[in-house]
């Protein structure tokens, strides 16, 4: 269904609304996915706080105009599909993982922090560990001497318990 004017201008804002507070934008080909897998997508998406949005380039191009992201605009072209997220590697992973199992999402291109991404840097991105995995690896860290010294505690009790007996 074609938009009018006014509907055009309401997806610019919304899409602009959505990038003014995201960290990372993945763009990638999604021609010849079926509704079923784009779906599947889209829900994967949802679960971790990620936008999938199919747009029309020229929409996304005004959107992007003006900030960290307009980097991107060249490599809108073609039917792409737009991964916006407010964490740095959500965007990134959601999109590399589906392409992983659908061989044709294609990623085309991204943009992180200022700097434009090839599909090569889009596949890196989505392969650092995400702020939640970094946080209990952080948490493990931390409490790994706690237990070591609350264990080492425990057998010096015990052994003094035994040589009282």
């Amino acid at each position: 269904m074609a938009l009018n004017l006014d509907g055009k201008k309401a997806v610019v804002t919304e899409v602009a609304q959505l990038i003014e507070n995201a960290q990372t934008v993945a763009v990638a080909e999604y021609r010849g996915i079926s509704v079923t897998a784009l779906t599947a997508l889209r829900k994967t998406a949802r679960e971790q706080d990620v936008q999938v949005r199919v747009l029309k380039n020229t929409l996304a191009r005004r959107a992007i105009a003006g900030t960290s992201f307009e980097a991107l605009s060249d490599n809108l072209v073609g039917p792409l599909l737009y991964s916006i997220s407010n964490d740095a590697v959500a965007a990134a992973k959601v999109l590399n993982d589906f392409a992983k199992t659908n061989d044709k999402l294609v990623l085309k291109a991204g943009v992180y922090n200022g700097s434009l991404l090839d599909a090569a840097g889009i596949k890196a991105l989505a392969s650092i560990p995400s702020r939640e995995e970094l946080l209990s690896k952080l948490a493990y860290v931390m409490k790994a001497p706690v237990s070591s010294m609350a264990r080492a505690l425990g057998a010096v009790a015990e052994q003094k318990a035994s040589e009282a007996a």
